[in-house]
């Protein structure tokens, strides 16, 4: 990919990218075009060719950008853990979904659909989760006999599940995920279950 030095040429890329993240969330990689994304994007085909070669070169750049959203948005340090890092994290992963929706919509698309991107979120989050665990384990906040390995799932699973079931999830709400109220019942409600689950009272 080759993107060329400069504030304007630096907006293009990114609205390109942003045309192309909204279209593989919605319609998928496979069946978005170069085409469809410079008419999205509102510039040229020839530009969108110019900054990313080929679909294979946009769809890295959108990969990476969405790794790197959610590896800001959710990683934290694992030496120095937050008083309650259960609400922390869900705190982050609201953030993700009010800041980021089309991130988020990506992030599920590439779950189900089995892409490479899909394989690497899950490896990364569930590390991510399995360095938290171990230290709520050695800080003596898990309860005994806790299954290491499903602690570290079923989170994963409460969350990417709803991103992924999202449309379903919504007609049981009475409006849509994404507002702050449902949002915030949703955090309270995995936090309530992750607490009372796997936190030592």
């Amino acid at each position: 990919m080759t993107i060329t030095a400069g504030p304007n040429a630096r907006s293009s890329v990114e609205k390109i990218r942003d045309a192309a993240l909204r279209s593989f969330a919605t319609t998928g990689t496979a069946t978005t075009s170069l085409r469809t994304v410079a008419a999205t994007a509102g510039v040229s085909l020839g530009l969108v060719q110019h900054h990313f070669t080929t679909k294979a070169g946009l769809i890295k750049a959108v990969d990476d950008y969405v790794m790197a959203m959610v590896n800001e948005t959710l990683s934290e340090p694992v030496t120095e853990p937050p008083g309650d890092s259960i609400a922390d994290i869900g705190q982050r992963v609201t953030r993700l979904v009010i800041e980021h929706p089309d991130v988020v919509d990506y992030v599920g698309r590439a779950l189900t659909d089995g892409s490479p991107l899909g394989r690497k979120l899950f490896d990364a989050l569930a590390a991510m989760g399995a360095a938290r665990w171990q230290q709520r384990r050695e800080l003596g906040l898990t309860r005994p006999g806790l299954d290491p390995t499903w602690a570290t799932l079923n989170p994963l699973v409460l969350a990417l599940g709803t991103f992924i079931l999202r449309a379903h999830v919504e007609r049981h709400l009475p409006e849509p995920f994404a507002t702050p109220t449902q949002l915030q019942r949703w955090q309270a409600a995995v936090d309530a279950l992750l607490r009372e689950g796997q936190i030592r009272r």
